[in-house]
């Protein structure tokens, strides 16, 4: 995923610590934005839209709770990571109530948090891409309407796709050449993520695999541990 332009507010009392991140940060391609404490923060996320925060827990003025409650009430949906020093079990239930998606206990290796903020932004991406309207679409000499939930080849009659065949092949469809995360598809779909749904999620695409096999250039390819693809050979 692009993380180039990808904006970060990382809020950091400790003033050596908050310039390394955020070098570190830069240097891997997000446009970081450094602000001191949870007022100087919470400002400057009024003024501009990031795709992440980085908070602090512990900071004067305001600590990173509360920073992160008056957030969400600006915005349900932007992703919130904790930094702390403090490792008790109700510091970091607290952190989850106040709308944390992560936490990472100091100290902690640079590598792991970008990791953790890609991740979080690929799981966002997609959500979002889930939540599209589209529902015509062309893959390889097929044409999916799911609307109708019609599946035509060619000029050929139309096969009628089931329910969850044709919301499978939607998100498919949504992520071509993509990953398609296999947690998505089974909290969109199945609304629910356990061996049992994953199971059936592996039925409903060997299903799919029969229809589309009949054009060389689509393939459904199981990318171990992580979901699927579509491809269309070009």
């Amino acid at each position: 995923m692009e993380t180039e332009n990808k904006k970060i507010l990382l809020v950091e009392d400790d003033p050596n610590f908050g310039i390394v991140l955020k070098d570190y940060l830069s240097m891997n391609d997000f446009d970081v934005t450094l602000a001191k404490n949870g007022m100087e923060g919470f400002e400057k996320f009024k003024k501009d839209n990031y795709d992440i925060c980085i908070l602090d827990v512990m900071m004067p003025y305001k600590d990173g709770f509360t920073l992160a409650r008056e957030i969400r009430e600006k915005n349900e949906n932007v992703p919130i990571v904790f930094l702390t020093a403090k490792t008790m079990k109700e510091d970091v239930l607290k952190g989850y109530k106040a709308g944390a998606d992560d936490y990472l206990n100091k100290p902690f290796d640079s590598e792991v948090l970008l990791m953790k903020i890609r991740a979080i932004l690929q799981r966002k991406a997609s959500n979002t891409l889930a939540d599209s309207k589209q529902f015509e679409f062309n893959i390889g000499n097929f044409h999916l309407n799911s609307k109708l939930r019609f599946l035509k080849y060619k000029d050929e009659e139309p096969i009628k796709l089931s329910p969850k065949e044709n919301e499978l092949l939607r998100l498919l469809a949504l992520h071509e050449n993509d990953l398609m995360p296999r947690e998505l598809a089974l909290t969109k779909i199945w609304r629910d993520d356990n061996y049992f749904t994953s199971r059936s999620m592996d039925v409903y695409i060997a299903k799919l695999r029969k229809y589309l096999k009949r054009d060389d250039v689509v393939e459904i390819l199981n990318i171990h541990g992580e979901g699927f693809r579509l491809v269309v050979k070009s």
